[in-house]
């Protein structure tokens, strides 16, 4: 067997509402299995993102997701920024520099692809006004990150 690296995430009781949200909202999820508790709730679920594999509990009474850890999002279009921060806060919160989190406290970074381009640029001076930009920014503007 091989071993494999998945991130684990504890619902206190929601995970059924959770990955519906996900379904809804990533365009490539993908639920693996399911282990359902007698009462008809997801007890565990596999569960991946864009490939990224997850593995997930449903028990109340357990810790609260906080800001020390995100999931990173790097999309391809502005679009795609503006379509994900709106789901994701909509009943979530937005925390800055593209962080952001949803209704259930999981914490997302939502970042342009492009942005790397402007914030490791070979000028030192497109490079400065684009770190100093970003991190007045909540949701992530490519177009703010360049004069």
């Amino acid at each position: 067997m091989t071993t494999e690296l998945k991130t684990f995430l504890w619902f206190n009781g929601v995970l059924d509402d959770a990955l519906e949200f996900y379904r809804e909202t990533f365009t490539d999820m993908q639920v693996h299995s399911e282990n359902r508790a007698p009462d008809g709730k997801i007890f565990t679920a596999d569960f991946s993102i864009y490939g990224h594999n997850f593995i997930a509990m449903n028990w109340p009474g357990g810790p609260e997701f906080n800001d020390a850890i995100s999931l990173s999002l790097n999309v391809d279009s502005q679009d795609e920024v503006d379509r994900l921060w709106n789901a994701i806060t909509l009943e979530g919160r937005e925390i800055g520099c593209g962080w952001c989190a949803d209704k259930f406290g999981l914490v997302w970074q939502v970042s342009p692809k492009e942005m790397r381009v402007w914030l490791e640029h070979e000028d030192e001076e497109i490079r400065n006004y684009a770190n100093e930009q970003l991190r007045s920014m909540k949701k992530i503007v490519v177009a703010d990150l360049h004069k």
